[in-house]
């Protein structure tokens, strides 16, 4: 491990699906001052890994196949463990994210996701660690404690919204190596074929989709859209 390499933000990716996971990881490599010390899959791999390894940050899926997230979150509380932790989850309960924060989750990510809001997230997270010493005054801990208050949503081109980008995104995730197209996708999200495209369009542009033609019948062929989680 390089001098570089050893004062970067260890984090530890746990997830259960392995393609997210190697997803996540790639995105977390990507920014500066972070490394991925491990991947778990599950609550007992997690608590293995920390028990031989000391990291800084969990990016901590909440549905394990072992366990909920936040129970291992207070299990490392109950051990002394004081690693940050980013909840990289579908979960939308309110609730969910009401112990989370009781239980110092720092950042709660929603998937899907782009590059750019984990990096965001991240980026925060840097420089709320990076603030230490004692603070001069109020402002000092507003500042602080504002490093790690979410921002607002990353934008979408204008009439694109953030729920029917999920749904695209569900489908074509679903589709796996077969991938889907316009048409496919509007049949399956009950919208038109243009607007289908216009949001596989915008998965390509942000790095989570690519073309691929499709041959099929004698004729031009179809485009069709695949998953690329990360590159």
């Amino acid at each position: 491990m390089t001098g570089a390499e050893a004062d970067a933000i260890g984090v530890l990716v746990v997830e259960d699906d392995p393609l997210a996971a190697e997803a996540h990881g790639r995105y977390v490599e990507r920014v500066p001052g972070f490394a991925v010390r491990g991947t778990a899959h599950s609550v007992a791999e997690a608590r293995r890994f920390l028990g031989r390894t000391p990291v800084d940050l969990l990016l901590l899926d909440l549905y394990l196949p072992d366990g909920h997230g936040l129970a291992l979150v207070r299990a490392l509380r109950a051990a002394g463990h004081g690693a940050d932790v980013i909840a990289v989850t579908s979960a939308r309960d309110l609730a969910v994210v009401r112990d989370s924060v009781s239980l110092g989750v720092v950042q709660y990510v929603l998937k899907p996701f782009a590059f750019p809001t984990l990096r965001d997230r991240l980026t925060r997270y840097a420089e709320y660690r990076a603030a230490a010493g004692e603070a001069g005054g109020q402002d000092e801990v507003d500042r602080a404690l504002a490093a790690l208050r979410a921002p607002q949503p990353v934008a979408l081109p204008k009439g694109m919204s953030g729920p029917t980008l999920a749904a695209v995104t569900r489908i074509i995730r679903a589709a796996g190596e077969e991938g889907v197209t316009a048409a496919e996708t509007g049949a399956r999200a009950g919208m038109s074929r243009i607007t289908a495209r216009r949001y596989l369009e915008h998965l390509v542009a942000i790095g989570n989709a690519e073309r691929v033609p499709r041959y099929g019948a004698v004729g031009r062929p179809e485009v069709g859209y695949h998953w690329r989680p990360a590159t």
